[in-house]
This record gives C-alpha cells, sequence and structure tokens, in this order.
C-alpha cells in the first residue's frame, strides 16, 4: 500500500468534482445480502452487515478478516465489535472472513491510507468503495502483520461495525414497535424500551435490520462507555486449542490424500540442473517424484516416507554467481558501498532535520561507532505445509496463512485458474511472525497436487524450512554524532544498509536539533522477508545502543540520559520511567551482574524495557526483564501482556543466538541444533506494565520485540565494560569467565 499516499489520493483521486461522479459509482452499497451465503446460510443465521452474524439463538458472531497465529486478535476485535454493538459477552463467536475478495478489508485499507482525515459525511460511502477496491487489487486485504489488527481494523472495521448493527437493530425495533428510536436502549443483545415495557433480543430484529443499508458514519463510544473494551476477557481460541479440537493447517486430513516432502535450490534462486531418482523411486511408500523449476518433490503414501525418499535424492541445480558468495563478502559488500556513497555523495536520505554535517563541525568532540545485525529465520513452530485438492478447473487448498486472500490468488495463478475458482480454507497458525505472509510454500503444494490425481498435504522439515526462509536481513550501521562540551548531541548522522518498512523505523525519537539518517540498498542474493518488527528490529538495536554509548561518554546514566533527551514528550517519559521504576533503577547489582534500558516506539506504541543479566561464567543470562508499553488503549490487557512477553522472548531468542550464516550461497543453519532459541529454563521473569495515555491506538504483536537487544547489550556493558555491537551476544567475548 505503500505507493499510495495518504493525503494525495484522496485530495486527487476522490474530492475533485469529476471524481464524485465515479464515486457514486464505486460505493459499496449494502452489501450483506450478496455476502450471506458464503457465511450465513444456516437455520436462522442474518448477516446484518458485513461483519456482524446473528442466529436464531441471539448468538453474535464476529466476522474479522485476520488469521490467529497466537496473537490472540479475534478475541480482541471481537471484543470491539462486542462492546460498539452492546452485544452479550456470554453469548459471542468469532468466524474467520473468507478468503474471497468482498472480504477484502477495505477498513485496514482506509485507517492505514486516510487515517483520522476528516470526511464530508456524503462521501464516507464513496472512500469507503475506494479502498474496498484497493484492498481488492492489491491483494492484501486480508494481511495479517505490522500490528494492524486491532489498531486499524479495530478501530474503523470492528467498532464501526458494531455500532452501525446496533442503530440498524434499534431502528428496526422502533419500527416493530411504532416507538420513536430515541426511547429505546440496549444492553446484553436486548432492545429495551422502558416507556412501554417492551423488550426483545436482537435476533428478533435481525432480519429486519438486515435490509437496510447500514450507517456509515455510527457514534461510536467514549472510552468512559466501554463495558468490555478494556476488560481482560479469556481469548476465544484458547478452548479449542486446550481441548485438541483446534484445527491447524497440519492437522488437515482430506479423503484419499496423499504426503509430499521437498527438496528446494540451496543457493536462493537457483534452479533444478538434474535429478537422480533412482535410489528413491524403490523406497516403500513412494508413489511419485515431481521435479519443477526450482525445487523436486516426493509424494508418499506418509510424510516420513517422502522424507526419506526425498533424503535419497541426487540433485544438481544451476547457481549461478550466487553459488559463490559467503558471510565475510556479503558485510564487506556493505561496508565498501556504504563508504563509496559517502565519499562520492550517493548517500539515499531517509530524513534531515537541521543541518547534521555543518553543525559537526563545531562540534566539542565526535563519537563515531559501527553496529551490525545478522540476517534472521522466522523459526515458526509450525512447520510450513498446505493441502491441496483439485479437481477440474477448481481447486481448495487447506492452510495457516497471514494473507489468506493474496495466497488464494497466488495458487490461481500458478494453476491458471481463475482465482474464484480456488477456495481457500484457512486453518490457525502455529506460529506466522511474517514467514506465512508469503505464499510460496501453498504454490508449492498446488504445483504438486497438478500432476497427481488425489489430494497432497505438503510438509516442509526443518530444514528445509530453515534454509528456504524470506529472511530478516543482515545489516550495518554506521554513526558519526557530534557531542557538545557536556556530552550532549549537536549533530546526528546514522547510515544504514536497506531501507525496508515501516517507513519510520530509522528516524530517533529524542530532540535533536540537526539529524541526518541515509542509507544504501544492498547487493546479495538472499531474499527479504518481514520478520516481526521488521526494520524496529534493526534501528531499535543501533539507536538505543548508541545513546547508552553517548550516555557513557558523557558520564552519565543510561536513564537520565535519555530523560534528558526526551524533555517535552511527556508520554515518552511516561513509559521510560514506568519500566524504570519497575525495575527499581538505581540500585546496586550484584557482581557480575549488570542492568540496561532501552526505548523504542514502533507502530504506534511505546515500549520501555529494562533487562537484568547475570554474567557469571561469561555467557548472558538473562535474570529479568521489566517492560513498560503504551499502545494508548489496551483493549485486552491480559492479550497485549502476553504479546509484550512474547516480544521480549522472541527478540531475546534472536539478540542471544539468532544468526543465519552464508557458505557457498547456501544457508549454514538446518535446525534447532544449531539456530538455537530461547528455551524455558533460560526464560526470565517478565514484569510489564500497561499505561492508557489516551493517544491513537498502537500495535501489541510487534512492539515488545525491538527494545530487548540494546537493553540487554547495554545491561552486559554496564556488567563488564565490554561494548558489544553485534549480534547475536550470548557467545562474544566479554573479558568474563
Amino acid at each position: 500500500m505503500n505507493k499510495w499516499t495518504r493525503r494525495g489520493f484522496i485530495t486527487a483521486g476522490v474530492l475533485t468534482t469529476g471524481a464524485l461522479v465515479v464515486g457514486v459509482a464505486i460505493r459499496p452499497g449494502h452489501r450483506a445480502p450478496k455476502l450471506a451465503g458464503m457465511v450465513a446460510d444456516g437455520e436462522g443465521e442474518v448477516l446484518v452487515n458485513t461483519w456482524v452474524k446473528i442466529d436464531a439463538d441471539n448468538l453474535v458472531t464476529a466476522i474479522a478478516p485476520h488469521s490467529e497465529m497466537g496473537q490472540g486478535a479475534h478475541t480482541a476485535l471481537t471484543q470491539m465489535l462486542a462492546d460498539e454493538m452492546d452485544a452479550d459477552w456470554d453469548n459471542i463467536a468469532y468466524l474467520e472472513a473468507p478468503a474471497h475478495e468482498e472480504f477484502a478489508n477495505y477498513a485496514m485499507a482506509r485507517e492505514y491510507l486516510a487515517g483520522d482525515m476528516s470526511i464530508p459525511r456524503f462521501l464516507d460511502d464513496t472512500i469507503d468503495g475506494v479502498f474496498l477496491n484497493i484492498a481488492k487489487s492489491d491483494a492484501v486485504g486480508q494481511i495479517t502483520g505490522g500490528s494492524t489488527s486491532i489498531r486499524l481494523t479495530g478501530q474503523r472495521g470492528m467498532r464501526m461495525a458494531g455500532a452501525a448493527a446496533r442503530e440498524m437493530i434499534v431502528k428496526a425495533a422502533a419500527k416493530t414497535w411504532d416507538v420513536p428510536a430515541r426511547e429505546l436502549r440496549t444492553e446484553r443483545s436486548h432492545v429495551y424500551h422502558d416507556g412501554s415495557g417492551q423488550s426483545g433480543r436482537y435476533a428478533d430484529f435481525a432480519e429486519e435490520a438486515a435490509r437496510h443499508m447500514p450507517p456509515s458514519q455510527p457514534r461510536l463510544k467514549e472510552v468512559s462507555e466501554y463495558q468490555i473494551m478494556g476488560q481482560p476477557k479469556q481469548r476465544l481460541d484458547i478452548p479449542s486449542k486446550v481441548d485438541g479440537t483446534a484445527m491447524f493447517g497440519i492437522d488437515v486430513d482430506v479423503p484419499d490424500m496423499k504426503y509430499a516432502a521437498i527438496m528446494g535450490a540451496p543457493v536462493i534462486g537457483s534452479t533444478v540442473k538434474s535429478v537422480d531418482t533412482s535410489a528413491a523411486e524403490t523406497m516403500p511408500g513412494v508413489i511419485k517424484i515431481v521435479q519443477q523449476e526450482r525445487f523436486v518433490a516426493v509424494v508418499a503414501e506418509g510424510y516420513w516416507q517422502a522424507q526419506q525418499a526425498v533424503n535419497a535424492l541426487e540433485a544438481s541445480f544451476e547457481e549461478g554467481e550466487a553459488g559463490t558468495r559467503n558471510q565475510e563478502a556479503i558485510y564487506d559488500g556493505f561496508r565498501t558501498a556504504m563508504t563509496d556513497a559517502v565519499e562520492n555523495g550517493k548517500e539515499q536520505e531517509d530524513i534531515s532535520v537541521g543541518n547534521a554535517r555543518k553543525a559537526l563541525t563545531s562540534a566539542a568532540r565526535v563519537f563515531e561507532a559501527e553496529y551490525s545485525v545478522p540476517f534472521l529465520a522466522h523459526a515458526a513452530m509450525e512447520p510450513l505445509n498446505a493441502t491441496v485438492r483439485i479437481d477440474g478447473n477448481t481447486a481448495e487448498v487447506w492452510t495457516g496463512t497471514q494473507n489468506p486472500l493474496k495466497t488464494r490468488n497466488a495458487v490461481a495463478e500458478a494453476l491458471g485458474f481463475k482465482p474464484g475458482d480456488v477456495t481457500l480454507h484457512n486453518q490457525f497458525l502455529g506460529g506466522g511472525f511474517g514467514r506465512r505472509a508469503m505464499p510460496d510454500y501453498p504454490v508449492m503444494a498446488a504445483q504438486i497436487a497438478a500432476e497427481c490425481d488425489f489430494p497432497v498435504k505438503l510438509i516442509w522439515s526443518r530444514e528445509e524450512d530453515t534454509q528456504q526462509d524470506w529472511y530478516r536481513l543482515a545489516s550495518v550501521s554506521r554513526f558519526k554524532v557530534g557531542l557538545d562540551d557536556a556530552g550532549m548531541p549537536v549533530s546526528w548522522d546514522q547510515q544504514y544498509v536497506d531501507k525496508h518498512d515501516p517507513p519510520e523505523a530509522a528516524y530517533p525519537i529524542y530532540n535533536l536539533d540537526n539529524a541526518f539518517v541515509h542509507y544504501i540498498e544492498s547487493d546479495h542474493h538472499m531474499r527479504f522477508g518481514a520478520w516481526r518488527s521488521v526494520d524496529h528490529t534493526q534501528h531499535g538495536f543501533y539507536i538505543e545502543s548508541a545513546i547508552d554509548e553517548l550516555a557513557h561518554e558523557a558520564g552519565k546514566d543510561g536513564y537520565e540520559y535519555r530523560r534528558a533527551l526526551l524533555a517535552g514528550k511527556p508520554r515518552h517519559l511516561a513509559v521510560l520511567d514506568a519500566a524504570a521504576k519497575a525495575a527499581g533503577w538505581g540500585k546496586t547489582m550484584p557482581e557480575s551482574h549488570g542492568i540496561g534500558i532501552s526505548i523504542v516506539e514502533s507502530f504506534g506504541t511505546l515500549c520501555a524495557q529494562v533487562v537484568e543479566v547475570d554474567m557469571t561464567g561469561g555467557k548472558p543470562k538473562v535474570t529479568h526483564v521489566y517492560a513498560a508499553a503504551d499502545p494508548g488503549f489496551v483493549v485486552n490487557p491480559d492479550g497485549f501482556t502476553a504479546q509484550i512477553e512474547s516480544g521480549v522472548i522472541y527478540g531475546l531468542t534472536a539478540a542471544l543466538y539468532g544468526e543465519i550464516t552464508i557458505e557457498a550461497g547456501r544457508v549454514v543453519q538446518s535446525n534447532f541444533h544449531d539456530y538455537e532459541i530461547v528455551r524455558m529454563d533460560e526464560a526470565p521473569e517478565i514484569h510489564v506494565t500497561l499505561i492508557n495515555s489516551g493517544a491513537k491506538l498502537g500495535g501489541g504483536g510487534e512492539p515488545g520485540t525491538p527494545p530487548i537487544a540494546p537493553a540487554l547489550a547495554n545491561a552486559i556493558f554496564n556488567a563488564t565494560g565490554t561494548r558489544l555491537r553485534s549480534l547475536p551476544l550470548a557467545y562474544q567475548d566479554t573479558g568474563t569467565v
């Protein structure tokens, strides 16, 4: 969606006189009647509007255009809808929206691109139509990622849908009872007219309500009116995960299904040249061997048989120049390109405030440092998988994906089908972190199934998953900071490798009068994929490590130094102070123990973390993490706390151990023995403080990850006096034993 500008698109494309005529034609209108057959075809079920279904038992179902991968999004989204609707939380359910363009998430697109822009009421339907078409055409209208579910879809989609449904039901009741709508009140999925003593269930008025166009601008509640939002409601997806009835992609079993395993080209981007299948063909259970441009697959009666046969294949690949690359050469290329950009004035500007280069000439002294981070894999616990059944010119896909609509379209394209001829059944995801936003594995399953006359379930091995990922890219960042006599920055110059998303990730949150942030683009064969928090993970480490070093240069406490640079930013200070207070900042630490702090703003949420580390024996053991977060308002405190805790553990894994290395163009790591993760006996105590500042709603899934690496590196320095400027940290020499 970055190809559209937020204000430029609206002002140039919609608010012109000519566009108004077109706008009438692209209004989405009342869409529920034509969508009902996809989600409300049961006895007594009524689709009141796109995202709300009511059945004969007065069960209210929220239809959510997002995936559930353990983050609890469906529960929080349902809370937002239910609260605005005055629904009975004890008789509530959720349903994931079908992977169909008519359920494209225009609410997310509109909130992302138009934000809080004031739209004239008479244009509101037109604007929704514009963004519905954007969401359909870009095939990103059902993506789950970037902490968009609650802050975008929840605000513009679920709350609006719930409030609209309530108004529609009230009008239907008023018509039925022949009383003014203003005299009616709603509570726990019932409508009351106190004057006459009449009452009725929402279900009693659902059919009448569904006949009418939903209001485009229903009244939304003030925070003081919330009954369900802000409450720690139990997750709606947990019971099925506890009793074993939850369906993940890997649980799918369809009649006559066979299994497939694959061998991808070991050098990413290379192609299959030849395959010796003689040994595999005679192995037990083997049914078919499928060769495609970039992979070879074995189809067998069972997965283990398929994988063993894959291991017996002898394949060669056209690797090209990429097959000669290694880790050291990639980093050398980064550094050479960075130097060349500065020396020859080829910097690509990210942000420029004041005149950093000029201010540097009058600085009392100059601080310079270089930091680096490695390639990272996603390492989701559920192996990648997809099941495909092809019947003539139609196909069904069962998988867990963060982007159902895009995946459906990609499968259709690979098979030469029309998108409408592919039905995708999305399942629970056993972790995603950005990896399951890519449709490569369902497409591979479809390509294999196309050569079989039975359904095929493709399961990737852990080795395949690690070595065929879409990676968080390696990067280097250089700082040149001019300091005054008190050690405070008067000039800030940061250069880094590769700019991805979000665009503001490299912008310092601190008060800097002169700042120049610029970048170069990398040149290597590794493919980029969104990794939890995307660019914030790199820049959180870079900036917060540099700030701590500046504090040390100035002879000042890292916490107090940050407070000075955040003067006039009360929201930032409140979060920083909350984390420091929870940790008892300033206390005396035991010998070989250290404490470090950081603060990162990402996806609309501020998160500060304090880490306590034990360096006894030389290897860092994180004992405590104190996190404070302000997302504006916390919809579900338990769920949000769990997401911060999850972000800490995921980020701590990367900070301590995460590293994908390249030799001869290939990924060296293959499984958890050499791509380590933080295990239960290493997990720290995590304390989370939540702040409702009333700011615009921020995300929950991403912001817990970026602060942990710099806070840990800063704690290690506090304990040992050794500054570590590259990740991972666990096995670097700190001079301690």
